[in-house]
C-alpha cells in the first residue's frame, strides 16, 4: 500500500471532534436568491471550512433541480481552487453513467493540475436526477444499462486515471491529459499525485464494490439513514487490503444544521424539508423561506413525510448538534463525518458550520 495515497485519504482529527469533519455542498439556492448568491455562498463556506480545520469539501452532482445549483462539479471545484489553498477538495460525487470515462479522467488530471495532491475523485451510479433527465443526459433511455455497467466504467476510468491500458487494448493508444504520459513524454515532469477515487453510495451495492477493489467509501446516510449501518458493516466485512487502503475508511454524509436557538432551528429545517416534500412530489423549486414554511398547510401524509425526513437531520443549538453527530458517529463507526447543511440562507449555512466548529473547538480563523 502506498502511505502517500493513504495519507491523502485519511483526514486529521481536530479539536474535540470524535473523527475528522468535512463538507458537502449542494450549492442550495433559495428563494428570492440567484445560482451567483449560491456560489458566493460556497467560496465563503468553503473558506472558512479550510480556516477552521475541516478536512475536505465536496460538491454533489445533481441535475434539473432549481434550488440546487451543483450541476458542474469540476467547473465548481476549479473556482474553489482558486479561492482555497490547503482544504482538499472534491466531488461527492460525479455520477459515472451520466459521463464518459475519458472525459472525467481529463476533468480530474486538470483539476489536481489547478491544485496539486488536494483533489478527490468520489464517483457514484446513480443519476443525480429524475429518469427524463437521466435520459437527455445520457443521450439513451436504457438506464439501467449505465448502473449495470458501473464496476466496467470505473475500471475505465482508473486505467485512463493511471495511464495503462494493456497492450492490445483498443484505448492504449488513448492518453488522459493532464496525466501520467506526460511525465513520460521527452522532457517530461509529472505529478506524483492523482485523485483517489472513493465510490459512495446509499445502499450495498456500492458498499461491496468499494471493498472488493479496496477503495474508501462514502455512504449517503443524509438521505438513505436506514441502510447505514448494514452498509457500512458489509463494507468492513468483505474489505480487502489493496494499494490504495490496507483497511477500510468509510465517511457518511450527515444533514446536520446549527444555530444560536433551537427555535430558529427548527424553522429552518422545516423549509428544508418542504423543499424536500415538493422534490419528491414532483414539483421541484427554489428553497422555500422559513416563513412560507410556517405557512404552508401540509397534508397528513406531507406531515408524516416530514417528521421522518428531520428526525435524521441533526439540528438545535451547537451543544446539541454537537451530541447528536458525537452519537452517529459512535453508533456507525464512521470514519469521518461530512456534513451538509441545508436552509434557504446562506448565512445560515455559513454560521452553522462555523457554530460547529466552535462547539468542537476547532482552530481558530487566522
Amino acid at each position: 500500500m502506498s502511505d502517500d495515497v493513504a495519507g491523502e485519504i485519511r483526514g486529521t482529527t481536530r479539536g474535540t471532534a470524535p473523527v475528522p469533519l468535512s463538507v458537502l455542498d449542494l450549492v442550495t439556492v433559495g428563494a428570492g436568491r440567484t445560482a451567483s448568491d449560491a456560489l458566493r455562498t460556497s467560496v465563503e463556506i468553503a473558506r472558512l471550512a479550510e480556516a477552521r480545520g475541516y478536512h475536505r469539501y465536496w460538491v454533489a452532482e445533481h441535475h434539473s433541480m432549481p434550488g440546487v445549483a451543483s450541476s458542474s462539479p469540476a467547473v465548481i471545484l476549479a473556482h474553489l481552487a482558486a479561492h482555497t489553498e490547503r482544504i482538499r477538495l472534491g466531488s461527492g460525487g460525479v455520477m459515472l453513467p451520466n459521463h464518459a470515462p475519458l472525459v472525467i479522467a481529463e476533468q480530474f488530471g486538470t483539476l489536481e493540475a489547478m491544485a496539486p495532491g488536494r483533489v478527490d475523485l468520489g464517483l457514484g451510479r446513480a443519476p443525480g436526477t429524475d429518469g427524463a433527465t437521466a435520459a437527455a443526459l445520457r443521450r439513451t433511455d436504457r438506464l439501467n444499462e449505465g448502473a449495470d455497467d458501473f464496476p466496467q466504467q470505473l475500471v475505465e476510468l482508473t486505467r485512463f486515471l493511471d495511464d495503462d491500458f494493456p497492450d492490445g487494448h483498443p484505448y492504449r493508444r488513448i492518453h488522459a491529459v493532464p496525466g501520467p504520459v506526460q511525465a513520460t513524454s521527452p522532457g517530461g515532469v509529472q505529478s506524483p499525485h492523482r485523485p483517489p477515487v472513493w465510490l459512495l453510495g446509499s445502499s450495498g451495492f456500492s458498499a461491496r464494490l468499494a471493498a472488493t477493489l479496496g477503495l474508501p467509501f462514502a455512504f449517503a446516510h443524509h438521505f438513505s439513514a436506514q441502510n447505514t449501518v448494514p452498509a457500512l458493516d458489509l463494507y468492513r466485512q468483505t474489505f480487502r487490503p489493496s494499494e490504495v487502503l490496507a483497511e477500510p475508511y468509510a465517511l457518511i454524509g450527515v444533514s446536520a444544521l446549527a444555530t444560536e436557538d433551537e427555535k430558529e432551528a427548527r424553522r429552518q429545517v422545516l423549509a428544508a424539508a418542504l423543499n424536500m416534500v415538493r422534490l419528491r412530489t414532483g414539483r421541484p423549486g427554489l428553497v422555500p423561506t422559513p416563513e412560507e414554511a410556517e405557512a404552508y398547510d401540509f397534508s397528513p401524509m406531507e406531515r408524516d413525510f416530514v417528521e421522518s425526513w428531520n428526525a435524521n437531520v441533526i439540528h438545535g443549538t451547537p451543544d446539541a448538534v454537537r451530541a447528536g453527530l458525537d452519537d452517529l458517529q459512535k453508533r456507525t463507526g464512521a470514519d469521518e463525518l461530512m456534513i451538509t447543511a441545508n436552509a434557504h440562507g446562506g448565512d445560515v449555512r455559513l454560521r452553522s458550520y462555523e457554530l460547529i466548529a466552535d462547539a468542537y473547538g476547532l482552530p481558530a480563523a487566522g
